[in-house]
């Protein structure tokens, strides 16, 4: 599938998109002010031991304390080398892809220690981000480092070698295997990312004396550096780009600034020689993700309604804790029978649906609202067409069976914040809901603000400032309550129209009549 990387670089923001076949299936967004923290290693203090919840709060500096459970506490390594060796222990625990980088790295889960033999307040800890702060949330942390080139994961605290499931050649995964249990030091562990296949042993030679030097380094900043510090700043968003997505699969890379083309290049001299040819400097005039037609794929990204080529449509709505997906006919009627129009809306959402979690980075619980289906083979259809379009996707999926209701429930590893908290915030007016009060409620809720405040007052006028909507409900529809209002008050009331307020805001005033002001 002919894919290409296009890098957009500006003084506040730094933008990736990844082109399928012209078509844009990941988009990365870094302000300049809202640098990611994935990655990053920071030496920290324990604040805070939970024994309640196996877990702790450290404190790496960040405004909030991060997140640390007890399974991504390293510590006694060498009690249980022997289980981090296979990829089911004894104990039942197991080894799971680390959150920091695409599913290609494990780490060890369900160790047989409590959180308060391991921790306690007040101790010094290295700690690596391996999820973003989310919401309310802080960071995600792990004191299980690993260290990311382009070809190698270095992971110092575990000794394990492991193959990036996505090189599927047998031929290939043994080769890579044998070469890394050559290279690997003692007590270390190694992963052979997707980028590794075809690698000589000399280029993963130089890689790994390249990480085990940068190891040295952060061991000696940490060492030296006072709490809380970074350590280890993990490469800007174009960098990571690079070494993460710039593939084979990928015909080309296009930026359109003169520093971050020297600096990819500079990048891919050192790990990737043979890609430098496929580096583009984008010199036109018309905007780089104007040309890529990316800009527009950007706002409907955005969109909570998405079209579907039948006619049919999604609902995406998302929470802090889950994300919600309605699949709707819309306007598709179908041909011949209401189970085919149903089958064919919901064969094509799940392939949407597949699309848009990636596109919009959309993780964490997932629950789809499919249009129902009597016949089950219908439903094992749609299930097998999701699962199978979920298969391209960078981040691990997991998808469970269809329920009785027209429902799948899956989950997709969040890393870092989704499109949408990167590119939009709650309104300040709905809080968030999406919603406004209805005119009716506001002009009920000016009637009784009136009774409750104004009651027999005065002579003179009762002003009613309001948004002209809601004036314009007064004036009509409910004029005959506001004529039953001034029967009842002894005075007139006047409705004054005023653009500028928001459509809850109104504003009431006692203008007294000239001759009763005291």
């Amino acid at each position: 599938m002919a894919s290409e990387l296009i890098i957009n670089v500006t003084p506040w923001e730094t933008r990736v998109a990844l082109l399928e076949n012209n078509t844009v299936v990941e988009l990365h967004v870094e302000p300049e002010a809202r640098k990611g923290y994935v990655g990053n290693i920071y030496k920290g203090r324990v604040v805070r031991v939970l024994p309640g919840m196996q877990a702790a709060f450290v404190d790496i500096g960040l405004e909030r304390t991060a997140f640390l459970y007890v399974t991504d506490v390293y510590d006694h390594l060498s009690e249980f080398e022997a289980m981090l060796g296979r990829e089911e222990c004894q104990d039942g625990g197991r080894l799971e892809p680390c959150s920091c980088h695409d599913d290609e790295e494990l780490h060890y889960v369900q160790p047989p220690f409590r959180i308060e033999d391991l921790l306690h307040q007040g101790q010094e800890i290295l700690v690596q981000v391996g999820k973003e702060p989310l919401g309310s949330k802080g960071a995600r942390v792990t004191s299980h480092v690993s260290i990311p080139g382009r070809h190698l994961v270095l992971m110092p605290t575990m000794n394990h070698i492991g193959i990036s499931h996505r090189i599927e050649d047998e031929g290939e995964r043994a080769r890579l295997k044998g070469i890394l249990e050559e290279l690997r030091p003692n007590g270390v562990g190694l992963i052979a990312r997707t980028a590794s296949e075809g690698a000589s042993q000399a280029e993963l030679q130089a890689e790994l004396n390249f990480l085990l030097h940068l190891w040295e380094d952060i061991q000696h900043r940490a060492n030296t550096l006072p709490i809380p510090s970074l350590i280890y700043e993990d490469l800007d968003v174009a960098l990571r780009a690079v070494r993460d997505l710039f593939s084979g699969e990928v015909t080309r890379l296009v930026v359109d600034d003169r520093g971050a083309y020297d600096r990819i290049v500079d990048f891919l001299q050192r790990f990737a020689p043979h890609l430098v040819t496929r580096v583009e400097l984008y010199n036109e005039r018309t905007p780089i993700f104007d040309a890529f037609g990316i800009e527009h794929e950007m706002s409907k990204a955005l969109g909570k309604k998405v079209w579907l080529k039948s006619g049919g449509f999604i609902v995406i709505e998302s929470t802090e804790a889950l994300t919600a997906i309605d699949v709707n006919t819309g306007r598709y009627v179908g041909k011949r029978h209401l189970e085919d129009t149903i089958l064919k809306t919901n064969l094509e959402a799940a392939k949407e649906i597949a699309y848009q979690l990636r596109l919009r980075n959309i993780g964490g619980l997932i629950i789809i609202d499919f249009i129902d289906m009597e016949n089950r083979a219908n439903r094992e259809e749609v299930f097998k067409t999701l699962k199978e379009h979920v298969r391209r996707d960078k981040s691990k999926v997991n998808v469970l069976k269809m329920s009785e209701l027209g429902l799948i429930q899956m989950t997709r590893k969040r890393n870092r914040e989704s499109l949408q908290h990167l590119l939009s915030e709650p309104c300040f007016y709905c809080d968030g809901t999406g919603l406004l009060r209805s005119r009716r409620a506001i002009c009920h809720e000016i009637f009784r603000k009136v009774r409750r405040e104004w009651e027999r007052p005065a002579p003179g006028e009762l002003r009613i400032e309001v948004h002209p909507r809601v004036g314009e409900l007064l004036l009509n529809e409910a004029n005959h309550h506001v004529e039953a209002l001034e029967e009842e008050l002894g005075i007139p009331i006047v409705i004054i129209p005023r653009p500028e307020f928001h459509l809850e805001q109104f504003h009431i005033v006692h203008r007294p009549q000239e001759g009763a002001r005291r």
